[in-house]
């Protein structure tokens, strides 16, 4: 599934993974994720309106990775897109998406705004 990181000015404050993926490959039953970043493996626990209207991960660990590996230099840059590949129950692993796919979703996002 394709994710986008979020952010507030400079920093990135995590993902917006979205509604029509939250409806696909979120359970209402958990209330904890595993996330995979390279060689991290961090838990990230969900907020009651990840189901309804906040579609985000916000996690200390997960924000620290991101805003090392995708700095914001602008506060108006546009969001990052991800992959967050299932693996396993609960499990997804952050990983980035090849030029190509980006390209296209960027310019999905652009012509949106």
């Amino acid at each position: 599934m394709v994710v986008k990181t979020q952010s507030t000015g400079r920093r990135v404050t995590g993902l917006n993974v979205g509604e029509d993926n939250v409806r696909l490959y979120f359970p209402r039953n958990i209330s904890i994720v595993e996330l995979q970043m390279d060689s991290l493996r961090i838990q990230c626990g969900l907020e009651p309106d990840f189901w309804q209207d906040q579609p985000k991960i916000r996690d200390p660990r997960l924000c620290a990775w991101l805003n090392f590996k995708y700095p914001c230099r602008k506060p108006d840059r546009v969001p990052v897109p991800l992959a967050l590949i299932p693996a396993g129950k609960n499990s997804f692993r952050v990983q980035p998406m090849s030029l190509e796919v980006q390209a296209r979703v960027l310019h999905v996002v652009e012509a949106a705004a």
